[in-house]
């Protein structure tokens, strides 16, 4: 769950630190699949998370994801941190080990 909580929130920093450079990839995650999975992650009534957010975060790189879960990124981003850690849960993929 931990795993979980860290890809989200990784991901949510990530769409916003580098939504501006086209090409670039965070932990292994396209930015423009981070920006995807905004929505998802963004109360009040977030939708659920489209496939092509949900494909890229099969991909992350979960360990470097974990490493942003403790940050106070998320918050000021508008991002609720409890649906970020939710979102692999949500996208059906395995829980990482030990984040």
């Amino acid at each position: 769950m931990e795993r979980t909580r860290a890809v989200a929130f990784v991901a949510t920093l990530l769409l916003v630190v580098v939504a501006t450079a086209d090409g670039q990839t965070i932990c292994n995650m396209p930015v423009s699949a981070l920006m995807e999975c905004k929505p998802a992650v963004t109360p009040p009534k977030p939708p659920p998370p489209i496939p092509s957010c949900c494909s890229s975060l099969s991909h992350a790189d979960m360990r470097c994801l974990c490493s942003y879960k403790n940050s106070n990124l998320l918050p000021s981003l508008g991002i609720d941190p409890k649906l970020a850690m939710q979102l692999p849960t949500t996208c059906k993929l395995p829980h990482p080990a030990k984040c």
